[in-house]
This record gives structure tokens, C-alpha cells and sequence, in this order.
């Protein structure tokens, strides 16, 4: 089994032990992970003491050691050539097993909604008595009833994006995640280079989103493209490939690497290609994609939600609903209408309907679902949800790893989840690994800021500011931050939290990132691209994979801009931070003025 992808199932398992400091990380590019799972530690939420494990991500590079850092974007996994002949006995098992936990979980009733200021307890009710039918009776014939699904109206329907896009693509791509098939150099791509199957003339792009290892595409004619990882079903449709896989060897970039030991790619995974039709209701109309690690979402037109593949926990696969261990095709989600706009983390969902309130779903280890999810009833974190939100109040989501935003209409920022390294802007416990916002609370430090955009990444978080501003918090010792280490060395406690060795290590409030004039930002795990109003891409972080598009795979530090011939003469206007892997894109009209970092 290729070891880049087998460490996505390892690295769920393994837990935060204390959080690595700068002085840990090895200056040497990483080791590949081996296939051995271990289980994490447990660790308590700050405030309750409830056991909160943050599952690590990402493929074990510079920063093998760290034991602490979950990743917004799961880190790689490999997989054997025989590993599909086996997948389906498990499978079935695993959701037999699953569904008998499922069906005893489900006579429960669901807890009640919180408030803002509500407490997360929730109670079961007792369930409905059902009639026992005599021997002797007929027996009954149920009534068929007509499924009733509430939509958006015609006049407020959500609207798809028109505007085809070229797509460049870089970072790690042994695993099919820059959708380049199985051409030649397709693996340690390291400056920007548009994808030749993606032509903005014919296959037309208008959306895309980046997961851990997967990535989803939304077309100008209504098709969802996806390509990557398909391990836990995150593409949404049949990769089973009986040729053989293609030996990376043959087609690995023109230096040293250590995309070597890998086996090979499965062309069906590696190459972009269209879900079926036919998983869909006829005349379902797509407006948004959305992807987590290992699970995929589909917003239509009327406020519906699509979903696929799985979340995963610190103890493995999580499952995707109540029922469902494994979606490996599409299915409606009948919890969520009238929905606006998804975001994911690592492996838990927000939802923003058109009242304005937020749904969560998925893992909420880390108390990223900003409502109590206990042990014995676990799965309930697998039902969308309201929480501890103002209700009819919230303009704008985004998600970290494991922690989430939202931002009301007033301007005001809501943050909860995992918060040890200050992801939240909170800057309260940060730095103490059992650090966690139980509940939506109101970042303070950043009431005045008027954000236009937010982002979160592993252990940090950006923000783009109303006029141009573009903010960075959290973990800072891979060079997160972007900032020169001496600026940050510079600054006091009350915005510092210092190593044992004195040495920087979280950034704990909102801190501007000079001379960019911020349009657009996001957050990788450890890497991080922002866009400014011109048009251009600036990147800076954890580089050991390419993934900041410099050329280089030594971290940068100083948010640089990325410059090379693919990129040079265009006009950027948004960027996919995933694991390792990056993805920029344009207006295929790109000659056309930009207002605001849009055309």
C-alpha cells in the first residue's frame, strides 16, 4: 500500500499529544508515514472537561514529530492495487454493524435547539408506542405518501456561477489530487501550471473546492466534476480500475523526490470526470460544491443538499448519517432546505439557510458543531442542526480543521471549537492543549475589524477586511503567519505566546499582513494564499510539498507573490488551499477590469 495515502486512515487515529514547539520540528523534508494506526490520547475541553481529540492530518513531513495539530486538509493515503477487491466485504459489514448502533440510537428523540446564551444539555423523550397486529387481522397496506420537500421559490432561488474559469493547479499529486491523470511529471508539480483537462473553452469551470485529498468541479453545464482520492467514496462514483495502476515512476517530476516509493495512480481517480447524471433527480440545477476530507456536498438551485463519502474521527471512520456508514453515491439530505451556502473542516459541515440560521453536522470532537455531542449518543453530531447562533442573524460561514465562524449581520464574528493554538481569535487558554469555545462566542478582537471574508486552517485563521486588510491568527512556528519571525519576536505578551526556549509561538490576536491589498484569503493546513484586488497570488507557510507554488519546497516565510509564466499576465481571483496541493484560477476572460478582486 502506497504510504502517502494510508496515513489519512492513520492519521485520524492518532491523537494531540502536547503541542510541538518550534524547536521539534525538523528542518529535513519529511518521511513518508507508515500504515500503522495508533490510538490518540484523549484530552479535555478547557471548560468542561470534556475529552476533546483533535485527530492529526496531513502526510508526517518537516513536521512529523507534531503530535498535536489536526489538519484542515487530510494528509495523504495510499492504497494497494488489491485494496478494492476488499473494500466491499468490509464495507458491508461495517455498515451492518453501524446501522444496529444507528437503528438503537435512533429511538431517542432529538435534543432540543439551542440559543445563544442555551445550554447544550440535551434529553431523550420516550418513543411512540406502535399497534401489534393480530394473527388473525389482514394485514394493513400503508398509504403512500407523497414527499413533501420545502424549496426555494422561483424568485429566490440560488443562482449558479456563469463565469468560466482557467485552472492552475500545484502542490503533491501522487494521488490524483491536481487532476492532471497520469501524464507526465503530474506528481511534486511546483510552480502554477494550468490543468490541460479542464479547458475553459470546452469543459468551462465555474466553481471549485479543495479537501483534504479530493477536489470537486463545478461546470458551466451543470456536470460535478471530481478527481482525487476515492478511498471512503469522497468522488461520488465508480473508480474501480482493473488495468493495473500507472507507475509514478514513469511520469514523476524531472528532480529527486520522494514520490518514488510510491506504487502508482489509479487513472480513474487521478483524471477529472463527471459524477452520473443519474445520481441525481432529472433537472436537479447545481449551484455550489463543496468538500471536506472525505466527504463531498452539492448545493441546487432550490435549496437542496446533496451529499457523499464519510466523516472520519479520531477512532476512524465516523460514519456519514444515522444510517449511512459509507455514501459512495450521492443522496439528498432531507434535514437541510432553503440552504444559501455550505463550508467545511476537516470533517464536519456548516449550512447557512435563507433565514439566516446555521446547521452543523459531522464530527464534533472538538465541539466544532457548537453544540454538545455526548459518547452514547454520538451519531446525533451526524443530523444537521441549529446551535448556539442568533437566529435570522447570520450573513457569513467559514470553517477551520476543527473549528468554525460565522459572522452576523451586524459585522459581529462567532467563533467555537478547537482552539490551542488561538485558531479562534479567542485569545483566552490559548497555548494550553485542552483549549476548546464549547459554544459560539463573539470574537472581541475582531468587533471593529468589518470582515469581508474569513478562513480558517489547521491551527490558524486569515480574515480580509472591508478595505483591504488582510489579518492572520494562531499557531505560528511554521511560518503561518506570514510575518518576518523578528516582527514577531517584537511583540508583547498581550499579543505573543512564547515557547519554552522564548521562542514565538501563537499569535494571539488579528495581526495585519503588510503591503497586500487584500481581496480574498484561504487558509491550507499549514499553508495559506491570498489574493489581492489586482490579481495577484500571494503565498507563504509549510512548503515541503510545493504547495505555496514558489518553487521551493523550504517553508516560506514572508507572504511572498507567486510569480511564473503560467500566472504572470493573469488576473487571479480565487484560491483552494488542500492538503498539499493548491489550485488558482482566472476569468477566462482575464482581460477584463477588476472591481474588488472580481471582474
Amino acid at each position: 500500500m502506497p504510504p502517502r495515502r494510508a496515513a489519512a486512515a492513520a492519521a485520524s487515529k492518532k491523537a494531540a499529544a502536547a503541542p510541538q514547539t518550534a524547536a521539534e520540528k525538523p528542518a529535513a523534508k519529511a518521511t513518508k508515514a507508515t500504515t500503522t494506526a495508533k490510538k490518540a490520547p484523549t484530552k479535555k475541553a478547557a471548560t468542561n472537561g470534556e475529552t476533546k481529540v483533535p485527530a492529526k492530518r496531513g502526510r508526517p513531513t518537516k513536521k512529523d514529530t507534531d503530535e498535536s495539530a489536526p489538519a484542515k486538509k487530510t494528509a495523504k493515503t495510499v492504497k494497494a492495487a488489491t485494496k478494492k477487491k476488499n473494500d466491499a466485504k468490509g464495507d458491508d459489514a461495517a455498515t451492518a454493524s453501524f446501522s444496529t448502533q444507528a437503528a438503537s440510537e435512533a429511538t431517542q428523540d432529538q435534543p432540543t435547539q439551542e440559543t445563544a446564551d442555551a445550554s447544550t444539555t440535551t434529553k431523550a423523550a420516550p418513543t411512540k408506542a406502535t399497534r401489534k397486529r393480530k394473527a388473525t387481522e389482514e394485514p394493513e397496506v400503508p398509504v403512500a405518501k407523497k414527499l413533501r420537500i420545502a424549496r426555494l421559490k422561483d424568485e429566490e432561488k440560488n443562482k449558479a456561477p456563469t463565469q468560466k474559469l482557467h485552472v492552475y493547479v500545484f502542490g503533491e499529486g501522487s494521488s490524483g489530487e491536481l487532476g492532471l491523470g497520469t501524464a507526465k511529471n503530474a506528481v511534486d508539480v511546483k510552480r502554477p501550471r494550468l490543468n490541460p483537462l479542464l479547458p475553459a473553452s470546452s469543459v468551462g469551470v465555474v466553481q471549485i473546492s479543495t479537501g483534504g485529498m479530493h477536489v470537486l468541479a463545478l461546470t458551466h453545464d451543470n456536470k460535478i466534476l471530481s478527481w482525487g482520492v476515492n478511498d471512503q467514496g469522497a468522488l461520488g462514483r465508480d473508480t474501480t480500475w482493473e488495468g493495473g495502476l500507472v507507475d509514478i515512476d514513469d511520469n514523476k517530476s524531472d528532480d529527486s523526490s520522494d514520490s518514488g516509493d510510491d506504487s502508482g495512480m489509479n487513472p480513474k481517480e487521478a483524471t477529472p470526470t463527471a459524477i452520473p447524471s443519474d445520481a441525481f433527480p432529472e433537472d436537479t440545477k447545481f449551484v455550489q460544491v463543496a468538500a471536506s476530507d472525505s466527504a463531498s456536498f452539492a448545493l441546487t438551485d432550490d435549496g437542496l443538499v446533496y451529499g457523499w463519502g464519510t466523516f472520519r474521527s479520531n477512532e476512524g471512520i465516523f460514519g456519514f448519517s444515522k444510517t449511512s456508514f459509507i455514501q459512495k453515491t450521492p443522496v439528498l439530505l432531507p434535514d437541510l432546505k432553503k440552504i444559501r451556502n455550505i463550508v467545511c473542516g476537516a470533517n464536519h459541515v456548516l449550512a447557512l439557510n435563507a433565514d439566516g440560521n446555521v446547521f452543523a453536522w459531522g464530527s464534533g470532537q472538538q465541539n466544532q458543531l457548537g453544540r454538545r455531542v455526548v459518547e452514547r449518543t454520538k451519531t446525533e453530531g451526524l443530523v444537521p442542526r441549529e446551535f448556539g447562533l442568533p437566529r435570522k442573524k447570520i450573513a457569513q460561514i467559514a470553517c477551520g480543521s476543527y473549528h468554525s465562524f460565522a459572522v452576523d449581520k451586524s459585522g459581529n464574528v462567532w467563533a467555537w471549537g478547537l482552539n490551542n493554538f488561538g485558531e479562534t481569535g479567542i485569545p483566552e487558554h490559548a497555548g494550553e492543549e485542552e483549549a476548546c469555545i464549547l459554544k459560539p462566542a463573539k470574537v472581541s478582537t475582531l468587533s471593529d475589524a468589518k470582515i469581508k471574508m474569513i478562513d480558517g486552517g489547521g491551527h490558524h485563521s486569515g480574515a480580509v477586511t472591508e478595505d483591504g486588510k488582510c489579518l492572520v491568527w494562531g499557531r505560528l512556528d511554521g511560518y503561518q503567519m506570514g510575518l518576518p519571525m523578528d516582527t514577531l519576536k517584537s511583540l508583547g505578551e498581550d499579543k505573543i505566546t512564547k515557547d519554552e526556549h522564548d521562542r514565538p509561538r501563537i499569535l494571539k490576536v488579528p495581526t495585519e499582513l503588510p503591503n497586500i491589498n487584500a481581496a480574498f484569503i484561504t487558509c491550507g493546513t499549514d499553508h495559506n494564499i491570498a489574493i489581492s484586488k489586482e490579481g495577484k497570488a500571494y503565498s507563504w507557510g509549510f512548503s515541503a510539498n510545493y504547495q505555496t507554488g514558489q518553487g521551493t519546497d523550504d517553508d516560506i516565510e514572508v507572504a511572498t507573490m507567486i510569480d511564473n509564466t503560467a500566472v504572470r499576465e493573469k488576473k487571479l481571483n480565487w484560491a483552494g488551499a488542500g492538503g498539499q496541493y493548491s489550485i488558482l484560477t482566472a476569468h477566462a476572460e482575464f482581460d477584463l477590469p477588476m472591481v474588488n478582486g472580481t471582474h
